[in-house]
């Protein structure tokens, strides 16, 4: 992002004119954070979420880093050693419980980010790689979620890998293979296991690399706002720092104190008991459930109880789940109003928060529940709205709707009229 009202970083003290002059780090945390960096003025609180997950992905790396030290990723020690952790190593159960509780922390705040550039158009020109390079980073949170879930080599772990391997089954010719593959065998056992620590391990460090080339895409068009209007004049904006670096300050201490109170007072309350209990291939749990943050994909995998022509239902919900997610992909060109934000949208609005949010709220919460009545029958509407949503209601609504009228600019937003704006706008 590149304004000509923006700071530029001058070092004042000889060794940092060295630094700058040899290795420009200084140069380039000051125009990525600090006071070289111009945001819109009116940026609220839902913008914080962003900086919430690099921090939970930090954490996340730096707590698995410490575990991977002292797990065995063998099928006949692995749950032994994942006890040995919270057990005798000194800390291990605080960074066990830091890791699995960040788990559901870095969801929560990344489902947040999501539906926040879905209400906002954050998927919009100029942004579009910002939102698909998002995706890529969700995709890879998802892979890398899945393999964590199957290290504690638990009764859920077991099942769970051996329920979501067996979906590439439904895949016709390649399916089996690629499943056979994917395990080093026909079942989870040492293959599946060493492989999953494997990737579980490497892919937090590939999403880094994502999520550089991720800010790296924002700081070119600059960041969006709640209005949807761009950046116009030098009012417009403030300084990253301090401005802004406070705000997530703030932000970050009411993240931590929630993270803390659940990591110190129900550190089991997101987990599932069975999940203490060694894994045993003969022994089948009554109810197979993945992690919370899977549920509603599970729930959309699960809708599909029936084959439609010559595809069977099991390889339509297969598809069904992974296209939840890829169809997110489209939205910059499924949505076509010329108006970003949801705020000057009064149908955009009405279908966001009484079609689609209901829909993911049910999606959850039947992801969760038994394979059963009424559950299955909720899915399938709930999934039938949701695809509805994005590839017939999102195109239609932003071809007919008439959105209410924008401010000139951001200022005016905020503060009412903008003279300069219009006097600069006019030259």
């Amino acid at each position: 992002m590149s304004f000509p009202w923006a700071n530029e970083y001058k070092p004042s003290h000889p060794f940092m004119q060295w630094m700058d002059e040899k290795l420009p780090l200084p140069r380039f945390v000051y125009n990525a954070i600090g006071a070289g960096y111009p945001v819109p003025r009116n940026i609220n609180y839902w913008w914080n979420f962003g900086v919430l997950a690099l921090v939970c992905l930090a954490l996340q790396i730096v707590t698995g880093i410490v575990l991977a030290m002292h797990y065995a990723p063998n099928a006949l020690v692995a749950f032994d050693s994942t006890e040995h952790i919270m057990r005798d190593v000194n800390w291990g159960w605080l960074m066990r419980y830091a890791h699995a509780n960040g788990a559901s922390a870095f969801f929560v705040v990344i489902y947040i980010h999501i539906f926040r550039g879905f209400f906002y158009g954050s998927y919009k020109a100029p942004r579009e790689m910002v939102w698909l390079l998002g995706v890529v980073i969700f995709l890879l949170m998802m892979a890398t979620a899945f393999m964590g879930y199957v290290l504690p080599w638990g009764q859920m772990s077991f099942w769970g890998a051996k329920v979501i391997t067996g979906l590439f089954s439904a895949i016709p010719i390649v399916g089996e293979p690629l499943q056979q593959w994917l395990l080093g065998g026909f079942a989870p056992d040492n293959a599946a296991l060493n492989r999953f620590f494997s990737l579980h391990y490497l892919l937090p460090f590939v999403i880094v690399g994502v999520v550089v080339l991720h800010i790296w895409a924002l700081h070119i068009p600059g960041s969006s706002n709640p209005t949807g209007v761009e950046v116009k004049s030098e009012s417009d904006t403030v300084p990253f720092y301090p401005y802004f670096i406070a705000k997530d300050g703030w932000a970050l201490g009411g993240f931590l104190f929630l993270y803390c109170a659940v990591l110190f007072f129900a550190p089991n309350y997101l987990g599932h008991p069975d999940n203490y209990i060694p894994a045993n291939p003969m022994s089948t749990p009554a109810h197979i459930v993945p992690e919370w943050y899977f549920w509603p994909f599970y729930a959309i995998l699960r809708a599909f109880t029936f084959d439609f022509f010559f595809v069977p239902a099991k390889l339509m919900g297969v598809l069904a789940m992974f296209s939840a997610i890829l169809l997110w992909f489209f939205l910059p060109w499924l949505d076509r109003s010329p108006v970003r934000s949801g705020h000057y949208r009064p149908t955009f609005r009405k279908f966001f928060w009484f079609g689609l949010i209901p829909a993911m709220a049910v999606l959850f919460y039947c992801g969760g529940a038994p394979a059963e009545e009424p559950y299955v029958m909720l899915s399938q509407i709930a999934t039938a709205y949701y695809f509805l949503h994005f590839l017939v209601v999102l195109p239609i609504v932003s071809s007919v709707e008439r959105p209410d009228p924008l401010p000139f600019s951001i200022t005016e937003a905020v503060l009412g009229k903008d003279e300069n704006a219009a006097l600069e706008a006019a030259e």
